[in-house]
C-alpha cells in the first residue's frame, strides 16, 4: 500500500498544482470626496503585487484571484482605503483627503537624484530613494486602463533620461523688436511625460517642460474654418491673472475637421524599436497594445507594414490592408525585445518601405514607436538628422511616439519629429495611447497644411515690450517667414494649435525691460498716437502650404485692442492661461511674478467646460498633487550634492 502511495503521490501533485485558477473581474470608479473622478489611483488586491490604475475618468478594472479578499486603493495626497469584495463585481470608492504626513526623503549624489515616498509609520532607512513603478502593464478592452504585476518598487536613475535645456524667451521691446516669428507646434509630448513624473511623486525637470506642449494637449473649443481654408483664426485678449498690469494675447488656430470615412488612403509603416532597452512593460509591450487599437481605425483602402529595428532592421510584415487585422495584430504579437540598437538602419528600412508603396494624393507615414535610446550605427544627432531631413523630400511624414523612462530620450525623439515633418507624443500609459491614436486618429496621422508660420507684428503706440510664452525651440528668423525653404509645424486634421503673449502695455512700468544709452548713428522713432491704426493691438500673419504644395499661402488679420476682465474670457482662454501658470510655475520661471497654484487651480476649475474625455479634470487634480510636491521641495542652498536632505512633509501644511 505504502508502494502505491508513493507511487501515485507525484501524480497527485502534478494534477492538484495545474487545477484551473478561478479568476473574478471587479471595475468601477474611483472619485474624490465632492465627486470629481480621481485619476492614476492605483488599485491592488491585497497580498498580490498586481496593480491597477484608474483613467482620466476616474474608472478602473482589475482581474483578482478570487471573490473574497480586499482591494487597496491609494493615490498621492489621499488616505489609502481597503475594501472587502465579498463577490461584488463592481466596487465604488470615494477617496478623502490625507490627515497622514506624507514625507520625502531625497538623497543626492554627483549623477541624479533619487525619492522615497513614506508615511509617517514608514520608518524604514533606506540608502536610496526608490520611484515607485508598476514593473509590467496588461491591457484591457475597456480602453483606459492598464495594470502591473511584479516588484512594484524600481530604482529609476533619471540621469539617463535626455532633455534640451530652454532658454524662455524673454521679454522684448516693441521699439527694437517689432516683430515675433515662430513655426507652430502641435506636439503634445511634454504634458504626458510631465504627468508621469507628477504621478510618481516627483517635480520633473525643467528641460521636460514645454509650456507651448502642455498648452496644446488640450482641445479648445474655436470654430471650425469656413472659406476652404484649412483652418480658422482666433483671438483673445485680457489681463494677465500673474501680473494684472500686463496683458495676454491668445491667438488660437482650428484645423479642419476631416470625417474619418473622407480621409485618403494610409500606406502606414510602423518601425518598432526592438532592441534590449525596449524590454521593460511600459516600452514593448505597451507599444503592442498602443498599435493594436490604432490597427482598430483602419479601412480596407489602408495599408500597413511593420519594420523592427534591433542589432540589424528587418520587415516582419509586408504591405498589408487594414481589412486583415487578425494578421496585422499576430504580426505584432510575435513581437519580443533583445539586442543593440541600429536605429539607422530601422529608419532607412522603414522610409524605403514607404516608397515601394507610395499612395499618390494618400496619407504615407513611417510612425516610429522607441524610447530614442539608438547605440548602434547612425546614433549621433546630427546624423540622425541628416538622414531624417534627406527623407522628408521623399512626401513621407514621419510621426514619433515615445515610450519608458530612466533612459528616455526626449531631446533626440523632437529633433526626429522636427526634422521629419511629423509630430512627436509620449505614452506613459494606454490612457494616452488611446487619446493619441484613437480619440485624435486624424489629427495624429493626418496632415492638412505644412509648414505652418506665424508672425505677429506689435504697434508700439499700444505695446511696449511682448515675450511669447513656450515655443522656444520653435522660433524663427523674420527673414524665414517670407522663405518657403525653410521648414516649420504641420497641422492635422481637426488639432487646434494656442499660443499666448504676455504684453506689456505703453505707459506701464516694468523691471523686465532694459534701457540703453541713445543711439548715435540711429535717428529716435516718433511716438504714436494710441489711436494710430484704428486701436490695433497687433496683426497677426500666416503662411502655410498644402501638404503637397511647394509654395506657401498667406493670410493677414490685424487685432484690435480690448479690455476685458479675465472672469469675463472664455473658457478657452481662462483653461489655456491657467496651463500656462502651471508651467511656469514647474519651471520656476524668472517671469511667474505672481504666479501661485492656488490662481492656476481656481481659473482651471472654474473653465473646466465641456470635459467629455476628463482630461481638464484630470489636469485639476494634478495639480492638486504638484501643490503638495511643491510645499516639500527644499531651497537649493539646502541641498549640497552627495548628503542627505532631511525627510520633508507633502501634506502642504
Amino acid at each position: 500500500m505504502k508502494r502505491v502511495l508513493f507511487l501515485i503521490m507525484p501524480m497527485l501533485l502534478f494534477v492538484f498544482a495545474f487545477q484551473p485558477t478561478h479568476l473574478f473581474t471587479v471595475k468601477g470608479s474611483v472619485t474624490d470626496e465632492s465627486g470629481q473622478p480621481l485619476s492614476s489611483v492605483a488599485i491592488q488586491y491585497k497580498g498580490v503585487s498586481q496593480k491597477a490604475f484608474t483613467n482620466s475618468k476616474g474608472y478602473y478594472q482589475i482581474t483578482v484571484p478570487s471573490k473574497n479578499g480586499q482591494l487597496i486603493f491609494s493615490a498621492l495626497g489621499y488616505a489609502t482605503t481597503v475594501v472587502n469584495i465579498k463577490g461584488k463585481s463592481e466596487i465604488n470608492v470615494s477617496l478623502k483627503k490625507s490627515t497622514v504626513t506624507v514625507q520625502q526623503e531625497v538623497i543626492l549624489s554627483g549623477k541624479a537624484a533619487k525619492y522615497r515616498t513614506m508615511s509617517n509609520a514608514d520608518k524604514m532607512q533606506s540608502p536610496m530613494m526608490l520611484s515607485r513603478m508598476p514593473n509590467s502593464y496588461t491591457t484591457q478592452d475597456d480602453g483606459g486602463y492598464y495594470s502591473s504585476s511584479g516588484n512594484d518598487e524600481k530604482v529609476i536613475d533619471f540621469n539617463r533620461e535626455g532633455y534640451d535645456k530652454i532658454t524662455e524667451n524673454p521679454f522684448k521691446k516693441v521699439n527694437d523688436y517689432p516683430l515675433s516669428t515662430f513655426s507652430i507646434d502641435v506636439d503634445a509630448a511634454s504634458y504626458s511625460n510631465v504627468r508621469r513624473f507628477l504621478n510618481q511623486g516627483q517635480l520633473p525637470p525643467a528641460g521636460a517642460v514645454r509650456i507651448e506642449e502642455m498648452i496644446n494637449y488640450f482641445k479648445y473649443d474655436y470654430d471650425q474654418p469656413t472659406n476652404g481654408q484649412p483652418f480658422s483664426i482666433h483671438t483673445e485678449i485680457a489681463s494677465a491673472p500673474w501680473n494684472t498690469k500686463n496683458k495676454l494675447v491668445l491667438i488660437g488656430l482650428q484645423g479642419k475637421k476631416i470625417p474619418t470615412d473622407n480621409l485618403p488612403a494610409s500606406n502606414l509603416v510602423f518601425l518598432i524599436d526592438v532592441s534590449g532597452s525596449m524590454w521593460s512593460s511600459n516600452k514593448l509591450p505597451l507599444v503592442k497594445a498602443s498599435l493594436k487599437m490604432l490597427v482598430d481605425q483602419l479601412r480596407e483602402q489602408d495599408k500597413i507594414s511593420l519594420v523592427v529595428y534591433a542589432g540589424a532592421a528587418g520587415l516582419v510584415l509586408p504591405p498589408t490592408s487594414g481589412a486583415e487585422k487578425t494578421k496585422i495584430k499576430d504580426a505584432i504579437d510575435k513581437l519580443n525585445a533583445g539586442g543593440s540598437t541600429a536605429g539607422g538602419a530601422g529608419i532607412k528600412l522603414a522610409y524605403k518601405t514607404a516608397e515601394e508603396n507610395f499612395m499618390k494624393n494618400g496619407n504615407n507615414r513611417v510612425i516610429l514607436c522607441t524610447d530614442g535610446d539608438f547605440n548602434v550605427g547612425e546614433s549621433s544627432d546630427d546624423a540622425m538628422e541628416r538622414l531624417i531631413e534627406e527623407k522628408r523630400k521623399t512626401g513621407v511624414f514621419l510621426t514619433v511616439l515615445g515610450y519608458g523612462m530612466g533612459n528616455y530620450q526626449d531631446a533626440k525623439m523632437q529633433k526626429l519629429a522636427d526634422k521629419g515633418n511629423g509630430n512627436h507624443a509620449y505614452i506613459d500609459g494606454i490612457s494616452e495611447a488611446k487619446k493619441v491614436l484613437v480619440n485624435e486618429f486624424g489629427g495624429t496621422l493626418f496632415t492638412i497644411a505644412k509648414d505652418v508660420k506665424l508672425q505677429i507684428e506689435f504697434n508700439p503706440a499700444k505695446v511696449q515690450g511682448y515675450r511669447l510664452i513656450g515655443y522656444e525651440n520653435r522660433m524663427l528668423a523674420k527673414e524665414d517667414f517670407n522663405d518657403d525653404k525653410k521648414d516649420a509645424g504641420e497641422l492635422g486634421s481637426g488639432h487646434t494649435v494656442t499660443a499666448i503673449y504676455e504684453v506689456i502695455p505703453v505707459g506701464v512700468e516694468s523691471d523686465f525691460l532694459k534701457d540703453v544709452d541713445p543711439l548715435k548713428y540711429q535717428k529716435e522713432k516718433t511716438k504714436l498716437s494710441p489711436t494710430a491704426h484704428n486701436g490695433e493691438i497687433l496683426t497677426v500673419k500666416f503662411r502655410y502650404k498644402e501638404p503637397d504644395g511647394e509654395v506657401s499661402k498667406l493670410i493677414v488679420q490685424p487685432v484690435k485692442d480690448e479690455n476685458i476682465a479675465l472672469a469675463n474670457t472664455s473658457d478657452n482662454f481662462r483653461f489655456a492661461t491657467a496651463v500656462a501658470e502651471f508651467g511656469m510655475l514647474l519651471r520656476n520661471s524668472a517671469f511667474k511674478s505672481n504666479a501661485t497654484y492656488t490662481n492656476v487651480l481656481e481659473m482651471a476649475r472654474h473653465a473646466r467646460g465641456k470635459d467629455d474625455e476628463g482630461y481638464r479634470s484630470e489636469f485639476i487634480r494634478l495639480v492638486e498633487s504638484t501643490q503638495m510636491l511643491a510645499k516639500a521641495q527644499p531651497e537649493k542652498d539646502e541641498m549640497p550634492l552627495s548628503q542627505p536632505i532631511r525627510k520633508m512633509d507633502l501634506t502642504g501644511k
